[in-house]
């Protein structure tokens, strides 16, 4: 949440933005879910910010806010917010598991102090005497202070054992909440800021390595078209299953994302623009060949095309200008009948 929307929310101002959240809410026809409010509470708390630029879009495209797109949204602009939270919950757990074994530690620490003096006392009771009784007496006392340091001993391994694990599990914990703030909800990939930190790295490394990389945007036809006439709903059952084929094609190292709306992207690392069109093509056979119905009626749903653009990286080529390149490639599809995939490259040979 911007500083801007916090110190809003703690000010008298507060209860007008409130209002003011559910009456846009009611006037766009979206449903006052506490995510929805939330994000309309940054949208008009923070209208400039990318969160209010985002929503102003799609408000102005007129495409509706499901819980897909509310899910979608949320996991992109506000992931930090939540992530911050998890983080400060797992550092007062660490924190108190720290406390905990320095207290173990300092018991054990003055335990073995206490130790070392029981033995230097016995060491100079046993120069200064050869009674039988005498030197019972200090074996005695020898023997009850080794037990007790091997308790405490014990019981510091134990607790130590014990942090390690919990550590581990807050470990383990934290990497899911990150892999959740960086994956889109509705389709499982990866959301536009992951793709978007993934675009830099594989940019950094082709430049540094020398390598291939290219880049595919994909877009649903007419999707705008498909919601209006079956509704939402429908509409991310489309987002998934396109979804899941992109996921299929795009295993390790390739990068599949989400990258707004109904649009998606894909990294290909080492792989050359031609190879990457025949991959994509395989993808676009396979979405426009299957027949979909509608879950709730079981309709047939008609033919779900996509079109797309790849665009291969240039030496000294940023990813916002390889991405640009792909977008080119992408009109162009749209441009000249849409279902088709179109090579960047080629695109730009023929120009």
């Amino acid at each position: 949440m911007s500083t801007q929307v916090q110190t809003t929310l703690r000010g008298p101002e507060a209860f007008g933005l409130a209002r003011k959240a559910v009456e846009e809410m009611e006037r766009a026809g979206v449903w006052p879910t506490p995510l929805n409010f939330e994000l309309w509470l940054h949208f008009l708390g923070d209208p400039d910010g990318a969160l209010g630029q985002e929503m102003t879009r799609l408000l102005s495209v007129g495409d509706a806010f499901t819980e897909g797109t509310a899910e979608m949204l949320a996991a992109e602009y506000l992931p930090r917010g939540r992530l911050s939270e998890e983080i400060r919950d797992a550092g007062a757990v660490l924190n108190r598991e720290l406390s905990t074994v320095s207290e173990a530690i300092a018991k054990a620490q003055k335990s073995q102090a206490a130790y070392g003096q029981t033995l230097a006392g016995a060491s100079t009771q046993l120069e200064s005497t050869s009674e039988p009784s005498a030197l019972l007496g200090v074996v005695s006392k020898l023997t009850k202070a080794t037990t007790q340091v091997q308790a405490e001993n014990a019981t510091l391994e134990k607790r130590l054992e014990n942090s390690t694990k919990e550590v581990a599990r807050l470990r383990e914990h934290l990497e899911q909440v990150r892999r959740d703030a960086m994956t889109d909800a509705l389709t499982n990939l990866a959301n536009r800021k992951a793709f978007d930190e993934e675009l830099l790295r594989c940019c950094d490394e082709a430049e540094k390595k020398r390598q291939m990389l290219s880049l595919a945007v994909i877009d649903i036809d007419h999707f705008k078209r498909f919601n209006d006439t079956w509704g939402h709903q429908t509409g991310d059952q489309v987002l998934r299953y396109v979804a899941s084929v992109i996921g299929r094609v795009s295993k390790a190292p390739r990068v599949a994302a989400r990258y707004g709306g109904e649009e998606f992207a894909i990294i290909f690392p080492s792989e050359s623009a031609s190879v990457v069109e025949a991959a994509l093509n395989t993808m676009r056979e396979e979405v426009g060949t299957r027949a979909l119905r509608r879950r709730s009626t079981n309709d047939e749903l008609g033919a779900v095309t996509i079109s797309a653009g790849v665009a291969q990286r240039r030496p000294g080529e940023s990813g916002s200008s390889l991405l640009d390149r792909a977008d080119e490639a992408l009109y162009a599809s749209k441009r000249t009948g849409r279902n088709k995939v179109t090579n960047g490259e080629r695109l730009e040979e023929a120009a």
